[in-house]
């Protein structure tokens, strides 16, 4: 009867993997050093591990799979504790009926299996998968951190024996008291602090945490996408928001309004600003807080991403004496990112720069900031009027909302100021018709406005794992591509590694139109044109639409076809 090692040594040889002398070597380090014979033929370099693993498979009969791909259902995770996988690199994959099949590296390991066999009181079945993706998948699925900060929240909940007020309407009491006495607790602390650190690992633009039914989802928003993460007990969940209530000297015992706030944490020697936002909803007070890392700001306009001939036509706007620079797009497409970087790029000491902002995002030294207090009656409005009694050269206002706003703003390009600000609009022509629809005169737009760029932030493929292709003829002609004319040019997708989270993306860049207000534009705008048509005179004076622009990303290898099609739409 064979023994595991000389199964695997027969499988090696046979299949003539490796030489006898290279196993003689393996041997003698495996009995000098001991550990696993399969680990020290991979790692002295013999084999390598994807050789192994289909010589196994083939030797074995058992079938290899990828584990990157692989969506794991969160009730397998509870069958096998974690020690167990960490201890012998398994991850369960699927169960059907009393067959419980898990990836292992090292499917020769017998008492892992029969452990398995005990531990689930369920037949096991055998896939292969790399030790990599495995112990990536454990970590993922795991999450050992937040299952122990859950434990001890949930044992010192119990031992203090404090119970949550429900809401209840007009009786509804809260013991403030306690509360805040609960959310100075280690555990309550260590949770809130992990949610947050797991937030700027993952380089997460939003935290979201919100009660369920019968739990509480936590949510980071990586790259524009919102991604699950923690589910959490639901009895943690006013802990939590009371925790972050008090970081963010809120009203701790107010559950029936909305309340905005903020904080800051020093994480590794770098401070993080969180915006928070608590809204009342039908489960609870659900929280979202807006990361602000400047470690990740990105406020130099040569590296947003944007093209060589919009680059160069928006700063040439910028340095203009006075005008509007507007920049368009919905929330979280990196507005106000532009607009600080455009601050950053007319500043000197010879100019008195002024922003408005509700609330300040980052601190820019040589710049004064305004934060717009509407509850306090300092609006967007009152706050122009003053400001411009400050003598400024260059004023930036966080966003235009309404005619009192955009009026005064209009007034100030009028006399001889560089006036930025962002309009929630989609697209560069439709900011015009936006303007007109506020109650703005035609004659006072082509009088102050300069330049509008309409923005997006595109997520930028993983260069680690990026997978090259040829697109099919169908999706080329919608997108306008000529293959034959881009036979040079390579086409790649997202694939997914542990470096990109196993999303296939890493990171964004800016693509935007920029719509220079030319005298075309300004006769179009004085006769009430609709936007496609102020659009194509834009596009025939040499604007770049979103779309096209996208596709450049493309072409360059920074982005896929699929994220382009996602973010952006059609030319007419």
């Amino acid at each position: 009867m064979y023994s595991l090692k000389e199964r695997l040594i027969e499988l090696l040889i046979n299949n003539k993997a490796i030489s006898k002398a290279q196993l003689d070597k393996a041997l003698k380090i495996q009995k000098d050093k001991g550990g696993s014979l399969k680990n020290i033929l991979v790692q002295s370099g013999f084999i390598t591990e994807k050789d192994l693993m289909s010589v196994l498979s083939q030797g074995l009969g058992i079938p290899p799979i990828s584990l990157v791909r692989f969506k794991i259902d969160q009730e397998l995770i509870k069958l096998i504790p974690r020690e167990v996988a960490n201890k012998y690199q398994i991850m369960p994959v699927s169960r059907v009926g009393n067959m419980l099949t898990v990836a292992m590296s090292d499917p020769l390991n017998i008492f892992a299996i029969d452990d398995l066999r005990a531990i689930t009181k369920l037949d096991i079945g055998i896939i292969i998968a790399f030790q990599k993706e495995v112990q990536d998948a454990i970590d993922q699925y795991y999450g050992e951190n937040t299952r122990v900060a859950i434990e001890e929240l949930m044992e010192d909940l119990k031992a203090q024996d404090i119970e949550f007020i429900q809401m209840g309407g007009a009786e509804e009491k809260v013991d403030s008291e306690r509360l805040f006495k609960l959310v100075e607790e280690a555990p309550v602390v260590k949770l809130t602090n992990m949610i947050l650190e797991n937030g700027i690992k993952t380089r997460s633009s939003d935290i979201l945490i919100e009660p369920m039914e019968n739990s509480v989802r936590v949510r980071y928003r990586v790259d524009g996408v919102l991604k699950e993460a923690e589910s959490l007990p639901k009895n943690t969940h006013e802990s939590i928001v009371s925790r972050i209530k008090v970081m963010s000297e809120l009203n701790i015992a107010e559950r029936r309004l909305p309340q905005d706030g903020r904080f800051r944490l020093n994480i590794n020697n770098n401070n993080v600003d969180f915006r928070v936002c608590i809204l009342p909803s039908s489960q609870g007070e659900k929280v979202a807080l807006r990361v602000l890392d400047k470690s990740q700001a990105m406020l130099d306009i040569d590296k947003l991403g944007f093209s060589g001939d919009a680059l160069d036509k928006l700063k040439k706007c910028a340095s203009r004496p006075h005008g509007m620079i507007l920049v368009t797009g919905p929330t979280g497409s990196g507005k106000t990112t532009t607009l600080y970087s455009l601050m950053k790029y007319v500043y000197s000491p010879e100019k008195n720069l002024i922003t408005v902002e509700d609330p300040i995002e980052y601190q820019i030294e040589g710049i004064n900031q305004v934060t717009a207090r509407a509850e306090a009656g300092l609006t967007f409005a009152s706050a122009l009027r003053s400001i411009l009694r400050q003598d400024p050269d260059v004023i930036m206002i966080g966003e235009i909302r309404d005619f009192d706003t955009v009026d005064i703003a209009i007034k100030s390009a009028l006399t001889g100021h560089l006036v930025l600000s962002t309009l929630h609009t989609t697209t560069a022509p439709g900011s015009v018709v936006r303007l007109v629809n506020m109650g703005c005169e035609p004659f006072l737009i082509t009088s102050s406005l300069i330049a509008i760029v309409a923005q997006r932030l595109i997520r930028k493929l993983c260069p680690k794992c990026r997978e090259a292709y040829k697109p099919g003829d169908v999706l080329s002609a919608r997108l306008g591509i000529d293959i034959k004319k881009s036979k040079d040019v390579s086409f790649y997708r997202a694939k997914g590694c542990s470096a990109c989270l196993h999303t296939g993306y890493a990171g964004r860049v800016g693509i935007c139109e920029v719509l220079a207000v030319t005298p075309a534009i300004r006769d179009l705008v004085l006769k009430r044109a609709r936007e496609n048509e102020l659009k194509q005179v834009a596009r025939n004076e040499g604007m770049r639409t979103l779309r096209e622009d996208g596709i450049e990303k493309v072409l360059a290898g920074l982005t896929s076809l699929e994220e382009v099609l996602r973010l952006t739409v059609a030319d007419e």
